[in-house]
């Protein structure tokens, strides 16, 4: 849009209720392409915020543990129609993505056994192992900038691949440390952050440079004790009626923690739910969590939503409503895991923003960040050797070695990394090749 356009009108309340609904449908690409996507719609095109006040945004998203696009939504729909206009806006962010993900999960479960759907799932594994390898390169080679970040990420991986320590455990000491070098070795946690800085300028936007907070966007400790005070009664609301379903109780309590550790986006939440739905419930196999990964991965939304699998799988497979109602249990898996894994996201754009915001560039809030994302990067890796003990050795080590997911694999993560192709169309090319390896062996 020309500089010397006028400044837009103030969307209506069904106006963006439209464009977070279009949103939610066409989220793909993880959250780098659904941040792109909402740039251009609502940066470039409709003008409803600056690049510098979405870039801010964005920031204090990345702080915060859980999915950042979707925040980042809740923080814009919040911005232009207050609470509701967040809670609609990253609420339509992740409905379609929960509707078509447990209707994939359905047909996984009921027809899972069918040779066509194990064809395409025998291709789509190895492109796992190369999905998550290269999202270790990828943030390793953005947030390792020196030996001390380097080092960190070396020791989380020792700690949770060698010496089994919890996850969370991992995150709190990286934070701790990355508080102490603020003060001790700031330079070795001072990041460039790569979101900051904007230089565009697409015209006279709704929320401009210069526009200040809207009066609700304002800080005020009456209306944070409030918002806590409701987050927190939501919640026990939630939990109440789970009382009697030991499982989904269960899974209320372990994914409200899993929202709050997941530091560094989906991928390092992963190894977490790895840990507790394969290890600790026994909600799922590891091969299932493969395959849970991958239909997020194909499915619009954040790709936490795959914790939607693994809340279905886990109440279909203990048959919590009994034999004859596994598709309703697997539904009230899938929507307590939803519910309890972004709950904490409205809570901590509504009641938080306007606090942090005015931490925004303090080195003592943004070093235990850098401190965490170094960690995140050794559990990541873990979680691709996990992953890559699975596809490639099936039957165990001593059932022989899968060359052709081997070969599959190092293809996937060549193309991702060397031919920049698309995840999606690399999930596509090697669940063919896997169709047409299933049905010539």
């Amino acid at each position: 849009m020309h500089p010397a356009a006028g400044r837009p009108v103030h969307p209506s309340f069904w106006e963006a209720f439209r464009y977070w609904l279009k949103l939610g449908c066409i989220s793909f690409g993880g959250p780098a392409g659904q941040i792109a996507v909402m740039h251009q719609e609502l940066v470039e095109r409709k003008r409803w915020i600056s690049e510098r006040r979405f870039l801010h945004a964005l920031n204090y998203c990345m702080v915060l543990p859980g999915p950042e696009a979707q925040q980042l939504t809740i923080y814009i729909g919040w911005l232009l129609h207050r609470g509701w206009g967040g809670i609609v806006a990253g609420t339509l962010f992740v409905l379609p993505s929960l509707l078509i993900l447990t209707a994939l999960t359905w047909i996984y479960m009921a027809f899972g056994d069918v040779k066509f759907i194990q064809g395409i799932f025998d291709g789509i594994k190895p492109a796992v192992v190369a999905i998550v390898l290269f999202a270790a390169w990828r943030i390793g080679a953005r947030a390792l900038k020196n030996a001390v970040l380097w080092s960190m990420a070396a020791l989380s991986f020792v700690a949770i691949f060698a010496l089994g320590v919890p996850f969370p455990a991992i995150v709190l000491t990286a934070g701790a440390l990355g508080l102490l070098g603020s003060r001790f070795a700031p330079d070795k946690f001072r990041t460039g952050g790569g979101h900051d800085g904007a230089g565009k300028h697409y015209g006279p936007a709704l929320i401009d440079d210069d526009t200040p907070p809207p009066e609700h966007a304002r800080f005020g400790a009456a209306r944070l004790i409030l918002l806590i005070a409701v987050g927190g009664l939501l919640w026990a609301a939630a939990m109440l009626p789970l009382a009697g379903v030991p499982v989904l109780k269960d899974m209320g309590i372990f994914f409200t923690k899993a929202a709050l550790v997941t530091f560094g986006g989906a991928y390092a939440v992963l190894p977490y739910v790895y840990q507790g739905g394969v290890e600790t419930y026994g909600w799922l196999t590891a091969p299932q969590m493969m395959d849970g990964l991958a239909l997020g991965e194909t499915t619009p939304g954040p790709l936490i939503m795959v914790v939607a699998f693994v809340g279905f799988i886990g109440a279909w497979t203990q048959q919590i409503f009994g034999p004859d109602l596994l598709f309703w249990a697997g539904m009230a898996g899938a929507t307590v895991a939803t519910f309890f894994t972004f709950l904490p996201s409205y809570l901590f754009i509504l009641a938080g923003a306007p606090l942090v915001e005015a931490t925004h560039g303090d080195l003592k809030f943004t070093a235990p960040l850098t401190g965490i994302t170094a960690a995140v990067v050794g559990v990541i890796l873990n979680l691709a050797v996990f992953f890559g003990h699975n596809v490639l050795w099936p039957q165990g080590l001593a059932g022989g070695f899968a060359w052709f997911h081997a070969l599959l694999a190092t293809a996937a993560f060549l193309a991702l990394w060397r031919y920049k192709l698309d995840v999606m169309k690399t999930i596509g090319a090697c669940a063919a090749a896997g169709l047409v390896h299933t049905y010539l062996a």
